[in-house]
C-alpha cells in the first residue's frame, strides 16, 4: 500500500512523504521581511512552521522556479545543497548549478531508494495570463507517480489554463496541490490560481483530493485558505478540500 503524508512548512513549502521518499516543494525558510525584485517589492508576513534544520534528509527538492523570493528565498537557497537532488526548470538549473537538474515539461526522472522507485514528471505552468512568460520566466509543476497508487500533482506557480488541463488528460491524479493564493503584484491580473482557478482545477481533476499550498504568509496574496473553504463549501466541493495546518503532519489517503 502507498502512503502519503503532507506537512505544510509555509507559503509554497511543504514536505511530501510518500513510500519512504521525502520531497520538499519550493524551499522558503526566511523570517518575515521584504525582498526587492527588479520590478516589484515582496513582503513576507510569517515565518516557517518548521526551521530548515528540523526538516531532515530530503531525497529531492521540487523547485517550480528559482527567480522569485516567495518560492526560493535566501534560506531556501542555502538548503538546496543539503538535498540529494534539486529538480527545476532548465534555465533555473543553469543559474543554480550544483545538484540542480533541469527538466522541460513532460520530461521525467526516476527516484530510487531501498528497492522502491518514484517517477517525477515535469508539467507545464504559466505564471499569470497569456503573454506573461517574458516577464515571469519559466515555471514547471510536477506529477509524482508511485507504482501502486494514483499520481500526485504539484502545480507550482500557475494559473488554470490549457497546460493544467493537459496534465489532467494525461494523469488521473488522486491528490492535487494547487498553488492558490491569487498572487498579484503588478496590474489587475493574478499570477497564481485564485478561487475560481482552484475550483476549475477540482472540476478537471474530478477524482482528486485538493490540498492547496501557497495561500498564506505573503502580502501580495489576495485570497487565502479561508476563501477557498468558503467557496468550496458553497459549491458542493467542500468534502474534497483539505486545508493543512502549518507544521502538522497530515496523512492523506491514496487511491490505487
Amino acid at each position: 500500500m502507498s502512503s502519503l503524508a503532507l506537512t505544510l512548512i509555509g507559503g509554497p513549502t511543504a514536505l511530501i512523504e510518500i513510500n519512504g521518499f521525502r520531497l520538499l516543494t519550493d524551499p522558503t525558510f526566511d523570517v518575515p521581511g521584504t525582498y526587492q525584485l527588479p520590478h516589484v517589492k515582496l513582503e513576507k508576513l510569517s515565518g516557517p512552521a518548521l526551521a530548515a534544520e528540523a526538516i531532515g534528509e530530503i531525497d529531492a527538492v521540487l523547485l517550480s522556479h528559482d527567480q522569485h523570493a516567495d518560492n526560493l528565498d535566501e534560506s531556501g537557497k542555502h538548503f538546496l545543497p543539503k538535498a540529494k537532488r534539486v529538480l527545476t526548470t532548465e534555465i533555473g538549473a543553469k543559474r543554480l548549478g550544483g545538484n540542480a537538474e533541469g527538466l522541460a515539461p513532460w520530461a521525467s526522472v526516476e527516484l530510487k531508494k531501498n528497492g522502491r522507485s518514484l517517477t517525477v514528471t515535469a508539467t507545464p505552468a504559466r505564471h499569470g495570463p497569456a503573454g506573461i512568460e517574458p516577464l515571469a520566466g519559466d515555471v514547471i509543476g510536477f506529477v509524482l507517480r508511485p507504482k501502486d497508487a494514483a499520481p500526485i500533482y504539484v502545480s507550482g506557480d500557475t494559473v488554470f489554463y490549457d497546460g493544467v488541463a493537459e496534465v489532467a488528460r494525461r494523469f488521473r491524479c488522486g491528490v492535487v496541490l494547487p498553488f492558490a493564493g491569487a498572487a498579484q503584484t503588478r496590474g489587475p491580473f493574478h499570477l497564481t490560481m485564485d478561487v475560481n482557478d482552484t475550483i476549475e482545477t477540482a472540476r478537471t481533476f474530478s477524482d482528486a483530493v485538493i490540498v492547496p499550498l501557497h495561500t498564506d504568509g505573503w502580502a501580495h496574496f489576495k485570497q487565502n485558505a479561508a476563501d477557498l473553504r468558503m467557496s468550496f463549501d458553497a459549491l458542493g466541493f467542500g468534502q474534497r478540500l483539505r486545508i493543512l495546518e502549518p507544521g502538522v503532519k497530515t496523512e492523506v489517503a491514496l487511491a490505487g
